[in-house]
Protein backbone atom coordinates (compact mmCIF):
# COMPACT_ATOMS: atom_id res chain seq x y z
CA UNK A 1 0.00 0.00 0.00
CA UNK A 2 1.56 3.16 -0.90
CA UNK A 3 2.45 5.92 1.23
CA UNK A 4 0.80 8.84 -0.26
CA UNK A 5 4.83 10.80 -0.24
CA UNK A 6 5.97 12.25 -3.39
CA UNK A 7 9.07 11.49 -5.02
CA UNK A 8 12.21 13.57 -5.10
CA UNK A 9 11.39 14.22 -8.33
CA UNK A 10 7.72 15.15 -7.78
CA UNK A 11 9.11 17.31 -5.16
CA UNK A 12 11.12 19.34 -7.50
CA UNK A 13 8.58 19.55 -10.47
CA UNK A 14 5.92 21.12 -7.26
CA UNK A 15 8.72 23.39 -6.23
CA UNK A 16 9.68 24.46 -9.86
CA UNK A 17 5.29 25.27 -10.79
CA UNK A 18 5.14 26.70 -7.50
CA UNK A 19 7.94 29.82 -8.13
CA UNK A 20 7.12 30.00 -11.88
CA UNK A 21 3.18 30.90 -10.46
CA UNK A 22 4.55 32.83 -7.68
CA UNK A 23 6.26 34.92 -10.33
CA UNK A 24 3.52 35.24 -12.44
CA UNK A 25 1.07 36.02 -10.01
CA UNK A 26 3.45 38.29 -8.04
CA UNK A 27 6.57 39.47 -10.55
CA UNK A 28 8.35 41.66 -10.20
CA UNK A 29 9.72 39.84 -7.40
CA UNK A 30 13.21 39.64 -5.68
CA UNK A 31 14.73 36.06 -4.88
CA UNK A 32 13.88 36.68 -1.25
CA UNK A 33 10.35 37.51 -1.89
CA UNK A 34 9.92 34.16 -3.45
CA UNK A 35 11.62 32.50 -0.51
CA UNK A 36 9.91 34.24 2.66
CA UNK A 37 6.46 33.76 0.74
CA UNK A 38 7.05 29.83 -0.26
CA UNK A 39 8.89 29.11 2.47
CA UNK A 40 11.91 27.05 0.42
CA UNK A 41 15.47 27.36 1.02
CA UNK A 42 17.55 30.15 -1.14
CA UNK A 43 19.37 27.21 -2.95
CA UNK A 44 16.30 25.46 -3.66
CA UNK A 45 14.61 28.99 -5.05
CA UNK A 46 17.87 29.72 -7.20
CA UNK A 47 18.44 26.83 -8.56
CA UNK A 48 15.19 26.40 -9.54
CA UNK A 49 15.13 30.42 -11.07
CA UNK A 50 18.57 29.40 -12.80
CA UNK A 51 16.19 26.73 -14.99
CA UNK A 52 13.59 28.77 -15.36
CA UNK A 53 15.93 31.37 -17.12
CA UNK A 54 17.63 28.23 -19.04
CA UNK A 55 13.97 27.60 -20.62
CA UNK A 56 13.48 31.14 -21.46
CA UNK A 57 10.61 31.44 -19.04
CA UNK A 58 11.80 34.52 -16.74
CA UNK A 59 13.67 37.57 -17.12
CA UNK A 60 16.19 39.01 -14.78
CA UNK A 61 17.12 42.19 -16.33
CA UNK A 62 14.88 44.42 -13.99
CA UNK A 63 16.07 45.48 -10.53
CA UNK A 64 14.03 46.12 -7.38
CA UNK A 65 14.58 49.47 -6.02
CA UNK A 66 15.97 49.33 -2.28
CA UNK A 67 16.13 52.25 0.11
CA UNK A 68 19.45 50.66 1.48
CA UNK A 69 22.06 48.59 0.15
CA UNK A 70 22.13 46.94 -3.49
CA UNK A 71 18.80 46.70 -5.90
CA UNK A 72 17.42 43.38 -5.65
CA UNK A 73 17.56 41.37 -8.68
CA UNK A 74 13.54 41.45 -10.14
CA UNK A 75 12.32 38.51 -11.45
CA UNK A 76 9.60 38.39 -13.93
CA UNK A 77 7.90 36.06 -16.41
CA UNK A 78 7.73 36.04 -19.79
CA UNK A 79 4.26 36.63 -21.31
CA UNK A 80 5.07 36.20 -24.93
CA UNK A 81 6.86 32.70 -24.68
CA UNK A 82 4.18 30.99 -25.73
CA UNK A 83 0.91 31.41 -27.24
CA UNK A 84 -2.54 30.09 -27.86
CA UNK A 85 -5.77 30.37 -30.43
CA UNK A 86 -9.57 29.89 -29.84
CA UNK A 87 -12.01 29.75 -32.13
CA UNK A 88 -16.06 30.75 -31.55
CA UNK A 89 -17.84 29.32 -33.84
CA UNK A 90 -21.87 29.83 -33.75
CA UNK A 91 -24.98 30.12 -35.85
CA UNK A 92 -24.07 33.43 -37.45
CA UNK A 93 -20.31 34.51 -36.72
CA UNK A 94 -16.99 33.19 -36.48
CA UNK A 95 -14.75 34.57 -33.80
CA UNK A 96 -10.89 34.23 -33.47
CA UNK A 97 -8.55 35.18 -30.96
CA UNK A 98 -4.92 34.69 -30.16
CA UNK A 99 -3.26 35.16 -26.74
CA UNK A 100 0.02 35.00 -24.37
CA UNK A 101 0.71 33.74 -21.51
CA UNK A 102 -0.94 36.13 -19.40
CA UNK A 103 -4.36 35.75 -21.17
CA UNK A 104 -3.88 39.13 -23.28
CA UNK A 105 -5.83 39.01 -26.43
CA UNK A 106 -2.89 39.45 -29.07
CA UNK A 107 -5.42 39.54 -32.25
CA UNK A 108 -8.89 39.12 -32.77
CA UNK A 109 -10.83 38.86 -35.76
CA UNK A 110 -14.83 38.38 -35.76
CA UNK A 111 -16.94 37.43 -39.19
CA UNK A 112 -20.59 37.01 -40.22
CA UNK A 113 -20.53 33.66 -41.66
CA UNK A 114 -23.66 31.06 -41.46
CA UNK A 115 -22.88 27.99 -39.91
CA UNK A 116 -22.26 25.36 -41.89
CA UNK A 117 -19.99 22.07 -41.25
CA UNK A 118 -20.91 19.81 -43.83
CA UNK A 119 -19.71 22.90 -46.08
CA UNK A 120 -15.75 22.57 -47.04
CA UNK A 121 -15.87 25.74 -47.81
CA UNK A 122 -16.58 27.04 -44.38
CA UNK A 123 -14.42 24.35 -42.68
CA UNK A 124 -11.53 25.96 -45.09
CA UNK A 125 -12.43 29.44 -44.04
CA UNK A 126 -12.03 28.64 -40.55
CA UNK A 127 -8.67 27.28 -41.07
CA UNK A 128 -7.49 29.99 -43.12
CA UNK A 129 -8.63 32.79 -40.30
CA UNK A 130 -6.53 30.84 -37.73
CA UNK A 131 -3.67 30.72 -40.27
CA UNK A 132 -4.26 34.25 -40.48
CA UNK A 133 -4.24 35.72 -37.41
CA UNK A 134 -1.59 33.25 -35.99
CA UNK A 135 0.91 35.29 -39.10
CA UNK A 136 -0.81 38.46 -37.97
CA UNK A 137 0.34 38.19 -34.39
CA UNK A 138 3.88 36.51 -35.30
CA UNK A 139 3.55 33.41 -33.47
CA UNK A 140 6.18 30.76 -34.86
CA UNK A 141 4.68 27.05 -35.19
CA UNK A 142 7.38 26.03 -32.53
CA UNK A 143 5.30 28.79 -29.99
CA UNK A 144 2.00 27.66 -30.95
CA UNK A 145 0.70 25.91 -27.61
CA UNK A 146 -3.05 25.02 -29.66
CA UNK A 147 -6.16 25.86 -31.24
CA UNK A 148 -8.94 25.47 -28.97
CA UNK A 149 -12.81 25.62 -30.56
CA UNK A 150 -15.24 26.36 -28.36
CA UNK A 151 -18.90 25.47 -29.71
CA UNK A 152 -22.36 25.81 -29.04
CA UNK A 153 -23.14 22.34 -27.29
CA UNK A 154 -21.90 19.60 -24.90
CA UNK A 155 -18.48 17.92 -25.48
CA UNK A 156 -16.55 14.82 -25.11
CA UNK A 157 -14.66 15.40 -21.81
CA UNK A 158 -11.63 14.44 -23.66
CA UNK A 159 -12.60 17.08 -26.36
CA UNK A 160 -12.82 14.92 -29.30
CA UNK A 161 -16.45 15.48 -30.37
CA UNK A 162 -19.84 17.01 -29.42
CA UNK A 163 -22.01 14.97 -27.47
CA UNK A 164 -25.26 17.41 -27.83
CA UNK A 165 -25.39 19.72 -30.44
CA UNK A 166 -29.09 20.50 -31.49
CA UNK A 167 -28.75 23.86 -30.90
CA UNK A 168 -27.13 23.87 -34.65
CA UNK A 169 -27.75 20.20 -35.22
CA UNK A 170 -24.30 19.22 -35.29
CA UNK A 171 -24.21 15.97 -32.72
CA UNK A 172 -21.71 13.20 -33.38
CA UNK A 173 -19.45 15.69 -35.05
CA UNK A 174 -15.86 14.99 -34.33
CA UNK A 175 -12.67 17.52 -33.57
CA UNK A 176 -11.34 15.55 -36.86
CA UNK A 177 -13.84 16.75 -39.39
CA UNK A 178 -14.28 20.35 -37.42
CA UNK A 179 -10.46 21.13 -37.50
CA UNK A 180 -10.14 19.26 -40.90
CA UNK A 181 -8.34 22.55 -42.12
CA UNK A 182 -6.69 23.73 -38.73
CA UNK A 183 -3.10 21.63 -39.00
CA UNK A 184 -2.04 22.53 -35.45
CA UNK A 185 -2.91 20.31 -31.82
CA UNK A 186 -6.71 21.43 -31.40
CA UNK A 187 -9.47 20.51 -28.79
CA UNK A 188 -13.11 21.05 -28.51
CA UNK A 189 -14.53 23.09 -25.95
CA UNK A 190 -18.37 23.97 -24.35
CA UNK A 191 -18.33 27.92 -25.05
CA UNK A 192 -20.21 28.20 -22.09
CA UNK A 193 -17.63 26.35 -20.24
CA UNK A 194 -15.09 27.50 -21.74
CA UNK A 195 -16.60 31.12 -21.78
CA UNK A 196 -16.93 30.65 -17.27
CA UNK A 197 -13.61 29.32 -17.36
CA UNK A 198 -11.46 32.11 -18.70
CA UNK A 199 -14.00 35.01 -16.34
CA UNK A 200 -12.77 32.91 -13.37
CA UNK A 201 -9.10 32.27 -14.41
CA UNK A 202 -8.62 36.11 -15.66
CA UNK A 203 -10.16 37.41 -12.82
CA UNK A 204 -8.41 36.05 -9.38
CA UNK A 205 -11.47 38.30 -7.67
CA UNK A 206 -14.06 35.62 -8.97
CA UNK A 207 -14.18 33.17 -6.34
CA UNK A 208 -17.29 32.10 -6.65
CA UNK A 209 -19.82 33.31 -9.67
CA UNK A 210 -22.19 32.52 -12.43
CA UNK A 211 -21.55 33.73 -15.46
CA UNK A 212 -24.21 34.18 -18.10
CA UNK A 213 -23.32 33.37 -21.95
CA UNK A 214 -25.85 35.62 -24.39
CA UNK A 215 -25.41 34.65 -27.53
CA UNK A 216 -27.04 33.28 -30.56
CA UNK A 217 -28.15 30.53 -27.46
CA UNK A 218 -28.38 30.94 -24.01
CA UNK A 219 -25.95 28.95 -22.01
CA UNK A 220 -23.48 29.48 -18.41
CA UNK A 221 -20.81 28.41 -16.16
CA UNK A 222 -21.46 28.00 -12.11
CA UNK A 223 -17.83 28.80 -10.72
CA UNK A 224 -17.08 27.91 -7.46
CA UNK A 225 -13.77 28.74 -5.59
CA UNK A 226 -12.55 29.67 -8.63
CA UNK A 227 -12.92 26.64 -10.61
CA UNK A 228 -15.85 25.36 -12.71
CA UNK A 229 -18.31 23.49 -11.46
CA UNK A 230 -18.92 21.06 -14.54
CA UNK A 231 -21.21 18.23 -12.51
CA UNK A 232 -21.42 14.90 -13.10
CA UNK A 233 -21.91 14.83 -16.51
CA UNK A 234 -20.54 18.05 -17.54
CA UNK A 235 -24.07 19.30 -17.63
CA UNK A 236 -24.48 22.05 -15.08
CA UNK A 237 -25.18 26.12 -15.52
CA UNK A 238 -27.72 25.18 -18.63
CA UNK A 239 -30.26 27.95 -17.93
CA UNK A 240 -30.81 28.54 -21.35
CA UNK A 241 -33.49 25.48 -20.76
CA UNK A 242 -34.68 26.68 -17.50
CA UNK A 243 -38.67 26.80 -18.10
CA UNK A 244 -39.21 30.49 -17.55
CA UNK A 245 -43.05 30.51 -19.87
CA UNK A 246 -44.40 27.20 -18.43
CA UNK A 247 -47.50 28.03 -20.57
CA UNK A 248 -47.30 29.29 -24.45
CA UNK A 249 -44.06 29.43 -24.69
CA UNK A 250 -42.43 29.14 -28.25
CA UNK A 251 -40.72 25.78 -28.51
CA UNK A 252 -37.14 25.58 -28.14
CA UNK A 253 -34.66 23.40 -30.06
CA UNK A 254 -34.32 20.85 -27.44
CA UNK A 255 -37.87 20.07 -28.07
CA UNK A 256 -39.29 21.35 -25.05
CA UNK A 257 -41.65 24.87 -24.61
CA UNK A 258 -40.81 28.14 -22.87
CA UNK A 259 -37.18 27.38 -22.07
CA UNK A 260 -35.47 30.94 -21.34
CA UNK A 261 -33.56 30.28 -24.47
CA UNK A 262 -36.38 31.06 -26.51
CA UNK A 263 -36.90 34.37 -25.22
CA UNK A 264 -32.76 35.47 -24.46
CA UNK A 265 -31.46 34.32 -27.22
CA UNK A 266 -29.76 37.20 -29.71
CA UNK A 267 -31.70 36.48 -31.94
CA UNK A 268 -35.03 37.88 -30.77
CA UNK A 269 -33.40 41.18 -30.87
CA UNK A 270 -31.21 40.61 -34.04
CA UNK A 271 -34.30 38.71 -35.98
CA UNK A 272 -35.24 42.24 -36.28
CA UNK A 273 -32.29 43.37 -38.34
CA UNK A 274 -31.45 40.70 -40.72
CA UNK A 275 -29.06 39.09 -37.82
CA UNK A 276 -27.12 42.06 -37.50
CA UNK A 277 -26.72 42.80 -33.47
CA UNK A 278 -24.65 45.90 -34.14
CA UNK A 279 -27.36 47.77 -36.35
CA UNK A 280 -30.23 46.85 -33.90
CA UNK A 281 -28.51 48.53 -30.87
CA UNK A 282 -27.98 51.67 -33.27
CA UNK A 283 -32.19 51.39 -34.37
CA UNK A 284 -32.45 51.47 -30.48
CA UNK A 285 -30.69 54.50 -29.73
CA UNK A 286 -32.58 56.13 -32.18
CA UNK A 287 -35.77 55.20 -30.65
CA UNK A 288 -36.84 52.79 -33.11
CA UNK A 289 -40.41 51.94 -31.32
CA UNK A 290 -39.86 48.25 -32.72
CA UNK A 291 -36.44 48.07 -31.16
CA UNK A 292 -37.73 49.60 -28.10
CA UNK A 293 -40.24 47.15 -27.11
CA UNK A 294 -38.15 44.00 -27.97
CA UNK A 295 -35.28 45.15 -25.75
CA UNK A 296 -38.16 45.81 -23.04
CA UNK A 297 -39.31 42.44 -23.18
CA UNK A 298 -35.98 41.34 -23.26
CA UNK A 299 -34.88 42.83 -20.16
CA UNK A 300 -37.21 41.75 -18.42
CA UNK A 301 -36.34 38.27 -19.33
CA UNK A 302 -33.15 38.32 -18.60
CA UNK A 303 -33.80 40.17 -15.32
CA UNK A 304 -35.85 37.07 -14.24
CA UNK A 305 -32.92 34.88 -15.15
CA UNK A 306 -30.57 36.52 -13.01
CA UNK A 307 -32.89 36.67 -10.32
CA UNK A 308 -33.29 33.68 -9.91
CA UNK A 309 -29.34 32.82 -10.00
CA UNK A 310 -28.88 35.08 -7.42
CA UNK A 311 -31.28 33.37 -5.46
CA UNK A 312 -30.10 29.97 -5.68
CA UNK A 313 -26.60 30.27 -5.72
CA UNK A 314 -25.81 33.83 -3.92
CA UNK A 315 -22.73 34.48 -5.90
CA UNK A 316 -21.86 37.48 -8.45
CA UNK A 317 -23.66 37.22 -11.64
CA UNK A 318 -21.26 37.88 -15.16
CA UNK A 319 -22.75 38.49 -18.12
CA UNK A 320 -21.08 38.20 -21.45
CA UNK A 321 -21.15 36.32 -24.94
CA UNK A 322 -22.00 38.62 -28.21
CA UNK A 323 -24.41 40.98 -26.14
CA UNK A 324 -21.94 41.79 -23.82
CA UNK A 325 -20.24 44.35 -25.41
CA UNK A 326 -23.58 46.36 -25.83
CA UNK A 327 -24.64 46.10 -22.02
CA UNK A 328 -22.64 48.53 -20.85
CA UNK A 329 -24.86 51.74 -21.09
CA UNK A 330 -28.17 49.52 -19.86
CA UNK A 331 -26.91 48.10 -17.20
CA UNK A 332 -28.38 50.65 -14.69
CA UNK A 333 -31.74 49.64 -16.32
CA UNK A 334 -30.84 46.26 -15.95
CA UNK A 335 -29.94 46.29 -12.64
CA UNK A 336 -33.29 48.43 -11.46
CA UNK A 337 -35.16 45.46 -12.96
CA UNK A 338 -33.32 42.82 -11.29
CA UNK A 339 -33.57 44.82 -7.84
CA UNK A 340 -37.16 44.76 -8.05
CA UNK A 341 -37.65 41.11 -7.83
CA UNK A 342 -35.27 40.83 -5.05
CA UNK A 343 -37.00 40.08 -1.63
CA UNK A 344 -33.69 40.45 0.62
CA UNK A 345 -32.70 43.96 -0.63
CA UNK A 346 -29.41 43.03 -2.21
CA UNK A 347 -28.38 45.89 -4.60
CA UNK A 348 -27.23 44.30 -8.08
CA UNK A 349 -25.27 46.87 -8.70
CA UNK A 350 -22.92 45.49 -5.68
CA UNK A 351 -22.95 41.82 -7.75
CA UNK A 352 -24.07 42.26 -11.38
CA UNK A 353 -21.49 42.87 -14.00
CA UNK A 354 -20.11 42.29 -17.65
CA UNK A 355 -17.04 40.44 -18.40
CA UNK A 356 -14.12 42.23 -18.99
CA UNK A 357 -13.65 39.76 -22.70
CA UNK A 358 -16.45 41.71 -24.45
CA UNK A 359 -17.59 39.05 -26.04
CA UNK A 360 -14.75 37.00 -26.87
CA UNK A 361 -15.15 34.88 -23.69
CA UNK A 362 -15.65 31.59 -25.51
CA UNK A 363 -12.77 31.72 -27.87
CA UNK A 364 -10.36 32.96 -25.55
CA UNK A 365 -11.78 30.51 -22.98
CA UNK A 366 -10.88 27.43 -25.60
CA UNK A 367 -7.48 29.19 -25.66
CA UNK A 368 -6.45 29.19 -22.14
CA UNK A 369 -6.66 25.72 -21.64
CA UNK A 370 -3.77 25.19 -24.03
CA UNK A 371 -1.72 27.84 -21.45
CA UNK A 372 -3.22 26.21 -18.55
CA UNK A 373 -1.45 22.87 -19.74
CA UNK A 374 1.63 24.64 -20.50
CA UNK A 375 1.91 25.64 -17.35
CA UNK A 376 0.96 22.56 -15.46
CA UNK A 377 4.22 20.82 -17.53
CA UNK A 378 6.36 23.46 -16.30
Amino acid sequence: MGTGKLSVNEIKIKNRQMIYQHIRSHGPVSKQDIVVALQLSLPTVTQNLEYLKEQGLIDDSQRIKNTGGRNATAYTYIKSFKKAIGVYISAHHMNVVALDLSGSVLGRMRKRVRFDLEDDGYLRDMGEEVKKIKKETGIKDEDLLGVGISVPGLVSKDGSYVTYGLTLGFTGKTRDEIAKYIPYKSRLFHDSYAAGHIVAWHNNKVRNAFYISLSNSIGGAIIMGNEICGGDDCKSGELGHMTVIPEGGERCYCGKYGCLDTVCKTEKLDGYTGGNLEEFFRRLKEGDDIAVKLWDEYLDNLSLAIHNMRIIFDVDIILGGYLGMYLGDYMDDLRERVDAKNPFGDKAEDYLYVSEYEGEECSAGAAIFFVEEFMDGI
